[in-house]
């Protein structure tokens, strides 16, 4: 049966054939074999404009993270040999823990964070390897559900706490998929000091029988930063305000959103041709200011 495609779907595949347009992503050109290293297949070639931030002066690398009997891999930075470093959650987008978010990673370690990216989908299949965005979907994405999710993070942060981190200072922040699981986790875990949301969809969940984060908006406590793009095909800003309200009616004006007119899903990604550099830079300002207000 084929995959019936979203329009958050439709919004990431025109992304990623605008890449190399024509191309056939039936073949399988690129296995990423560690995590946090290169990028994903199906994001391939990557744009000129693509940041790369040093590692110097970092404990940077990937790691793997006890959850239960499973070992989680992860992609950890931190500035080295600094304890009690408050600690960043980063969920990725749906082609996980790529060269991308690695780097996001060492961003926020050179701001002082330990920042650390646990790879959600590892139980279901390598994401960075699959050049069908269909099949990414249904049969890596789709199937990794909030719980499973939601507890990966948890053993995440608990393990930030055995590297030198101070959970009791911790925030998350994500894209697309990550940033719906943003939102999420906050609902979760209200000790969280602060969450940044990138473009993650509020009226939509992907796995069977999850709620979306409107219908956890009453759950949520946590002060959240949501950064949008105006012109996302897959996020309609009606769906925006109806989060602001939902959040609002449970007594959480701690919230903020920012809409950049014009601006298409992805607007982050540097690697990608949906890249806006004026929004990307503004949002990592509002997302790092927005930390050190609460964290």
């Amino acid at each position: 049966m084929q995959h019936a495609l979203t329009p958050i779907d439709r919004e990431i595949e025109r992304d990623v054939d605008s890449l190399a347009p024509g191309r056939d992503f039936s073949r399988r050109l690129f296995v990423q074999t560690s995590v946090g290293g290169g990028f994903a297949a199906a994001v391939l070639p990557v744009t000129a404009q693509t940041i790369s931030t040093p590692a110097d002066g970092l404990l940077a690398g990937t790691v793997e993270i006890a959850v239960g009997d499973f070992k989680m891999p992860a992609y950890r930075a931190q500035p080295a040999g600094q304890k009690n470093l408050p600690v960043v959650l980063v969920a990725s987008e749906i082609f996980g823990v790529h060269e991308h978010i690695a780097d996001v990673c060492r961003r926020f370690a050179r701001q002082g964070y330990l920042a650390v990216a646990p790879e959600l989908f590892a139980r279901q299949g390598d994401a960075k390897a699959y050049t069908d965005i269909p099949k990414l979907i249904s049969e890596v994405v789709a199937k990794a559900g909030d719980a499973q999710v939601l507890g990966d993070l948890d053993a995440a942060l608990a393990w930030a706490g055995t590297q030198g981190g101070d959970v009791k200072r911790a925030a998350i922040t994500g894209f697309c998929w990550g940033g719906r699981t943003t939102w999420m986790y906050a609902a979760h875990n209200p000790s969280l000091k602060a969450a940044a949301a990138w473009y993650g969809p509020v009226a939509r969940s992907y796995f069977p029988g999850d709620k979306t984060a409107i219908e956890r908006a009453a759950a949520l406590k946590v002060p959240v930063l949501g950064l949008y793009g105006g012109a996302d095909g897959g996020i309609p800003t009606d769906t925006l305000t109806q989060m602001e309200a939902a959040l609002k009616a449970a007594g959480n004006s701690a919230c903020e959103f920012v809409v950049y007119p014009d601006t298409p899903h992805a607007f982050h990604a540097d690697y990608r041709p949906s890249y806006r550099k004026a929004a990307a830079d503004d949002a990592w300002a509002r997302c790092l200011a927005w930390f050190k207000k609460f964290v």
